[in-house]
C-alpha cells in the first residue's frame, strides 16, 4: 500500500482516543463557535462520539489522523488540495522560497515571486483579465471585487443569489445567501445594499433589480458551491453579464471553489464562453497556502487610480513570497495537463456513483441519495471517507485530482453500504 493513494485503513473507533483528548484541549482554548465539539451520547453499544478527527498528516488524497487512521479526503480540505495534499512540486517551490525569503513589504516593496505570479495570473485568466489584487482568503478577493465595483460605477448596491457563499468577513457576510444565521448577528454593521434573487433567476427579474436598485455589481458563482454544487443554467451567465453592462454595472464571477481547473476547464465560466469584468480565485490557488486574487480588466482596475505612497487597499502579508511561489507551481500544472487529468478523474468519480443521479462538472460534483445526506456522510466517515452534504439528500465532492482507482472502488462500495441504490 502507498500512503496518498490508499483506500481507508481504520484502526480505532472514530474519533480515536488521541483525537478526543486533543479536542478536549481545543475546547478549553478556542472560541466555542469555531470548531464543532458535539455532545457525547449513550447508545446501546456504548458511548457515541461525534467530535472531529484531529489531522496529523496528509498526502495526495489521504489524511492520517493522530490515532493513525488513514482516511480518503473527498473534499480536498474544502477544495484547497486540488492538486493533492502535499503536492511535491508545491512543497519543493515553497521550501526553496523559505530558504531564500519568507516575507517582503506588502504594497511597499514586492519580491520577485509576487511579480511572477501576477504575470502568470494574467496569462491563465480568460479574455482581458490581467490586473490583480492579491489577498489571503477568498473573502479578501470578494472584498476587493466589491470595492473595485464601487470605485468603477459609483454605486454601492450588489446583486447576489440565494445559496451563494462568498465568505464571512465583515465585508462579505451580507453577500452570502447560504444561511441567514451567518448574517443576522451582524446585519446592523454589514453591507446595507444587497439585493438577492434565486440562483438561475429569469432575465426579467434580473433587469428589474438592476433598474430599480443602486446596483453596481452582480456577484455570482458559475457553479454554486456550498449551496448545492449546481452549475449555472445554460446561457444564464451571459445574460447576467449583458444585463449588468446595459445597466452600467459590473459582473464578478466567484471562482474561488470552482476555478483553477476544478470543473475541467481552467475556469468554470469558460464552459459558457463568458468573460466577466472581475474574477475571484482562491482555495486551490497555492496548493495549501493562504492566497487569493481578484483579477480584473485594466479598464476596471484603473478606477483605483495610482498609489499615492500608501495603498488604500492592502495588508501586511499581501503577496506573501512563499504563497506566491507555491501558486506558481500550481499554475504551472494548470498550464500543463491538469484539466485533462481532472476531466478523467471526474468521469471516474461519476462512475463510482453507480447510476445515481448526479450533477456538476470535473471534480466538483454532487450525488443524489434520496435519503438523509448528513446520516450518509457520518456513515461514510466511519468507513474512512471525508465527504460533506450538498443539500438535505445529496452529498458534495471536491476531491484531489490524485484520487486513485482503489480509493474510488472502496468509496463506491461504502456509498452502497450507507445509502443503498434502492433508496435513490
Amino acid at each position: 500500500m502507498s500512503f496518498g493513494i490508499d483506500p481507508p485503513q481504520i484502526c480505532t473507533p472514530l474519533p480515536g482516543p488521541r483525537s478526543v483528548a486533543a479536542v478536549d484541549v481545543l475546547a478549553r482554548h478556542e472560541c466555542p463557535a469555531i470548531t464543532a465539539r458535539r455532545a457525547r451520547r449513550a447508545t446501546a453499544l456504548g458511548t457515541a462520539n461525534d467530535d472531529p478527527l484531529v489531522w496529523d498528516e496528509a498526502l495526495g488524497a489521504n489524511v492520517r489522523d493522530v490515532d493513525g487512521n488513514v482516511l480518503v479526503d473527498l473534499v480536498a480540505g474544502f477544495g484547497v488540495a486540488l492538486v493533492g495534499h502535499r503536492d511535491p512540486e508545491v512543497v519543493a517551490a515553497a521550501q526553496a522560497q523559505q530558504g531564500r525569503l519568507l516575507h517582503a513589504m506588502g504594497d511597499a516593496m514586492p519580491d520577485g515571486t509576487r511579480i511572477e505570479l501576477l504575470e502568470a495570473l494574467a496569462r491563465v485568466a480568460p479574455g482581458d483579465l490581467s490586473v490583480s489584487i492579491l489577498g489571503l482568503s477568498g473573502a479578501d478577493a470578494v472584498d476587493a471585487a466589491v470595492k473595485t465595483a464601487v470605485l468603477a460605477t459609483g454605486r454601492t448596491g450588489v446583486l447576489a443569489f440565494d445559496g451563494a457563499y462568498h465568505g464571512l468577513s465583515l465585508g462579505t457576510v451580507a453577500l452570502q445567501g447560504y444561511k441567514a444565521s451567518f448574517t443576522e448577528p451582524f446585519a446592523a454593521i454589514a453591507h446595507p445594499h444587497v439585493h438577492r434573487l434565486p440562483y438561475g433567476a429569469e432575465a426579467q427579474a434580473v433587469r428589474t433589480v438592476l433598474h430599480d436598485e443602486d446596483i453596481g455589481l452582480i456577484l455570482v458563482e458559475p457553479i454554486l458551491g456550498r449551496g448545492g454544487i449546481r452549475p449555472a443554467p445554460p446561457g444564464w451567465l451571459a445574460m447576467l453579464a449583458s444585463s449588468a453592462h446595459e445597466a452600467g454595472a459590473l459582473v464578478a464571477f466567484d471562482e474561488i471553489q470552482c476555478g483553477l481547473g476544478r470543473s475541467g476547464e481552467p475556469f468554470a465560466s469558460m464552459h459558457d464562453g463568458v468573460v466577466p469584468d472581475l474574477m475571484c480565485v482562491g482555495k486551490a490557488l497555492a496548493g495549501g497556502f493562504p492566497l487569493s486574487a481578484a483579477i480584473g480588466t485594466p479598464e476596471v482596475m484603473g478606477h483605483w487610480g495610482a498609489s499615492g505612497g500608501e495603498a488604500i487597499h492592502t495588508q501586511t502579508f499581501l503577496g506573501h513570497p512563499v504563497g506566491c511561489a507555491a501558486a506558481l507551481a500550481v499554475l504551472a500544472q494548470l498550464e500543463g495537463d491538469l484539466c485533462d487529468r481532472i476531466q478523467e478523474r471526474g468521469e471516474a468519480l461519476a462512475a463510482a456513483f453507480r447510476g445515481r443521479a448526479h450533477r456538476g462538472r470535473g471534480l466538483i460534483r454532487a450525488v443524489e441519495l434520496g435519503s438523509d445526506a448528513l446520516v450518509a456522510s457520518r456513515g461514510l466517515l466511519q468507513r474512512g471517507f471525508l465527504v460533506l452534504p450538498a443539500g438535505p439528500t445529496s452529498l458534495g465532492f471536491t476531491p484531489p485530482v490524485t484520487l486513485s482507482d482503489a480509493q474510488l472502488d472502496a468509496f463506491a462500495d461504502a456509498l452502497d453500504a450507507v445509502a443503498p441504490r434502492e433508496a435513490s
